[in-house]
């Protein structure tokens, strides 16, 4: 069997959880069947992946259209391929065209929909239009639609009815906990300025609506004054969110110690030192399918304090390997809490709960690497992958 696997990020192009996964999966399948990958972006070295870029008359068109022209590019080039798979919008509508153009199954995972990210409307303007009529309209024609958790299934068929319920999968996204391990680095750790014998709440994630920054600076205000904030927090999707977050980190160092903001994006080894160093690692998304930097935590033994939303519950145990923060949100698709003063509140005493108790935290830890290692295992996510290929195929 040849597959081709369509995606936007790919190493060393990543800036998001669907990256992490279409790499990970990739090594797995391959190992199992014939897999090329067609990314966005610059060239690899890569042997069976292929680089392409949006046609040069596109170079000043609205950020969609390029990713269209990027997609044709694509769709050019493929040809002999029993399957495709395509990762996000921005490559849904190559799997879409190729299917068609080939005869062939479309198959497509959700890592997030169009749908529920309204704000993202800030950042592609008419282009917002765009992206959500081409992901309707994949994810209405395609072969099967992989939903990376329960949660993020009930979202696929609520947001598009017209999807028969019967081609949407639930496979859970993975983590390799060879590669993401306790890490032990002082040195690293003096050179950011964060003391590992301090209480710590660790932030890691890009700089979006959807991952609830914001809330998390406001509940760290009410933190008690020996814990640490450490954000691991950058590639902002507009200014207007940037300048939000800086603003909110401003005011918290004005008023408190150990608030750490690094902007840069940090090698695994340096994160893992992190993670690994951590009270409590913290997910305030108020939007999140699955969340693969939940389970990047856990490997590394941290404590996960995460939003009762999309497929978090799916990934922490609530007072086994971390606990859960309740949040009542408003169904316009934004995930604003009803209550943001509510949320906030609860964030902070659930932070507060677990930073003050370094032995529960210490054990929510262990906890969750035993979770991790046992039940989101890349192979076991690779052989159920092949498994519906073949279903679709024969």
């Amino acid at each position: 069997m040849r597959v081709e696997m369509i995606t936007k990020e790919y190493p060393p192009e990543i800036y998001g959880g669907a990256g992490v996964h279409v790499a990970e999966l990739v090594a797995a399948l391959r190992e199992r069947i014939d897999v090329s990958v067609r990314a966005f972006g610059a060239p690899r070295d890569e042997t069976g992946t292929y680089a392409y870029r949006s046609p040069s008359e596109l170079a000043n068109a609205n950020a969609a259209l390029q990713t269209l022209g990027t997609d044709l590019e694509i769709v050019s080039a493929i040809s002999d391929a029993d399957l495709v798979h395509s990762h996000t919008w921005y490559a849904n509508f190559a799997g879409h065209i190729a299917s068609q153009l080939h005869g062939i199954p479309h198959v497509l995972t959700a890592h997030s929909l169009e749908p529920l990210r309204p704000w993202k409307a800030e950042q592609l303007g008419g282009g917002y239009a765009v992206s959500s009529g081409i992901e309707k309209l994949a994810y209405e024609n395609a072969a099967a639609v992989i939903a990376v958790s329960a949660g993020m299934r009930n979202d696929i068929l609520r947001s598009y009815p017209n999807v028969d319920p019967a081609k949407v999968r639930v496979i859970h996204n993975g983590i390799d906990v060879e590669r993401w391990r306790p890490v032990h680095n002082p040195e690293f750790l003096a050179s950011i300025g964060m003391d590992p014998n301090r209480p710590s709440v660790v932030f890691v994630g890009r700089i979006t609506r959807q991952k609830g920054l914001p809330y998390l600076l406001q509940a760290a205000s009410r933190l008690p004054a020996d814990v640490q904030l450490i954000l691991c927090a950058g590639a902002p999707d507009t200014p207007e969110i940037m300048a939000e977050v800086q603003e909110g980190v401003r005011l918290l160092q004005q008023t408190r110690e150990g608030v750490i903001w690094i902007e840069r994006m940090l090698p695994r080894d340096e994160l893992s030192a992190i993670l690994t160093a951590a009270t409590t690692f913290v997910c305030p998304s108020v939007y999140e399918p699955l969340g693969i930097v939940n389970l990047e935590a856990m490997a590394c033994g941290a404590a996960v304090v995460g939003t009762a939303t999309g497929g978090i519950p799916e990934v922490v145990d609530d007072g086994v390997t971390g606990r859960l923060v309740p949040i009542e949100q408003v169904q316009d698709g934004t995930g604003t809490p009803v209550d943001p003063e509510t949320y906030v509140a609860d964030l902070a005493a659930v932070l507060t709960e677990v930073a003050a108790d370094p032995v529960k935290a210490e054990a929510y830890g262990e906890a969750g690497r035993e979770r991790a290692k046992e039940e989101f295992s890349w192979g076991a996510i690779a052989d159920t992958t092949r498994a519906l290929y073949e279903e679709l195929t024969d």
